[in-house]
């Protein structure tokens, strides 16, 4: 079954929504936890790195904290998949590095990437909001199977420059930054406190549920539901919207 939305922009989540997460579990995260030690220890006086360490002490509520405990709670904080923002921004550059010099590849749902171009194609304006950070955000959709796709991205949010993703505060924050109203904003994601969230702050909504994913069992909690971006018709004149229920 096709949804048809009229939107002015599409925000994506990625992490079981674009992408598999068993690829961000399974590749991303421990090359990142091989890696968090070498970049405390190299780059500690680098501006982000300081700034995501203070961040970790205050959360632990220990602002002595050295390098070894700060590796340790980032370590904890990736087994207990804590979408912690000082975490985030580490894997990050971490990963931004990595893709850099070829040693790893982002991944998409074969159905994501012509739909992403169909709706660009059709003028909607894509966005992305991940618990990811922006740099992580930055280099997976620049290190994509099919190349460079940053050129069909519009702008990138984090927990850092939007807020927590199951918070409606958050989407309002993301409509106050972006040239489309609340209305006219669809937001795709696997989880319901996000859609929900979204739906909260005025966003068309709908949820992507693959099988395999995490919270493929969960539902989608009454908003529209879609099992790939195919079932997916966006911003094409003469469509008649669907709306989240409520």
């Amino acid at each position: 079954m096709t949804l048809a939305f009229q939107a002015d922009a599409v925000v994506l989540d990625i992490e079981g929504t674009t992408s598999a997460t068993g690829f961000v579990v399974d590749v991303l995260y421990p090359y990142s936890r091989e890696r968090f030690g070498a970049l405390l220890a190299e780059r500690a006086g680098h501006a982000d790195v300081r700034r995501a360490v203070e961040q970790v002490r205050r959360l632990l509520g220990e602002p002595e904290a050295d390098a070894a405990r700060v590796e340790r709670a980032l370590g904890d904080w990736l087994d207990e998949d804590r979408k912690a923002t000082p975490l985030k921004t580490l894997q990050g550059l971490i990963w931004a590095e990595g893709f850099a010099r070829g040693e790893l590849v982002s991944h998409f749902y074969d159905d994501v990437v012509p739909a992403l171009r169909r709706w660009h194609a059709a003028g909607a304006r894509l966005y992305v909001y991940s618990s990811g950070s922006v740099a992580a955000q930055r280099a997976w959709f620049a290190h994509s199977p099919e190349g460079d796709l940053l050129p069909l991205v519009d702008g990138l949010f984090d927990t850092e420059n939007a807020g927590p993703k199951q918070s409606p505060a958050s989407y309002l924050a993301i409509s106050s930054a972006i040239p489309a109203p609340p209305g006219l904003t669809l937001f795709l994601s696997d989880r319901t406190a996000e859609l929900d969230a979204a739906r909260a702050a005025g966003w068309l909504t709908a949820g992507v549920r693959r099988p395999g994913e995490p919270y493929h069992e969960h539902g989608t909690g009454g908003h529209p539901e879609a099992g790939s971006f195919a079932d997916l018709h966006v911003g094409a004149p003469g469509t008649t919207p669907v709306r989240s229920s409520t």
